[in-house]
């Protein structure tokens, strides 16, 4: 099986989680940023990975999704700076699972990772008061992706190669 991992990461917290499936699995592999990545012909698997950016996927990620995955096999692997247990974070998903359309999803990895001190900076400048509070809440994500989530990115990459 050939398998692509292809990612956009902005501050590196997605880049940890994408390298981390690359180096847990046996394949035939290759990873590529966004930038780097031409086409998804000849792979039989793509992780594809990116930031949730705005509450969703994000330009450049939903760009990218449009371009290339219909038709194709494909694992996201999303990293956002809330909680994995927020009441929120459903919705964002969807949004991501929404941008992949006509591509056959067959895993959604998601961890909470570190929100940027410049993001953090921005949002509090913000009349919405819902950035507001979550940049306020940027101390609780100090330091994510943590050694815990690294592991459940590992164990999910190698429990998706034995399906």
């Amino acid at each position: 099986m050939k398998v692509l991992f292809t990612y956009r990461s902005i501050t590196g917290n997605t880049r940890k989680i994408v390298e981390a499936m690359y180096e847990e699995i046996q394949a035939d592999k290759e990873i590529k940023t966004f930038e780097e990545t031409e086409s998804l012909e000849g792979y039989d698997l793509t992780f594809v990975g990116f930031p949730i950016e705005g509450f969703g996927p994000g330009y450049t990620a939903e760009n990218f999704l449009a371009q290339h995955v219909k038709g194709k096999r494909i694992v996201l692997v999303i990293t956002h700076a809330a909680n994995e247990e927020s009441a929120l974070l459903q919705d964002w998903l969807d949004l991501c699972r929404d941008a992949a359309e006509g591509a056959e999803i067959v895993g959604l990895f998601h961890c909470q990772g570190e929100l940027s001190k410049q993001v953090a900076d921005a949002m509090l400048k913000s009349a919405d008061p819902q950035l507001v509070a979550w940049a306020k809440m940027r101390d609780d994500t100090l330091g994510q992706p943590d050694a815990s989530r690294i592991e459940k990115a590992r164990m999910f990459a190698k429990k998706i190669m034995e399906k």
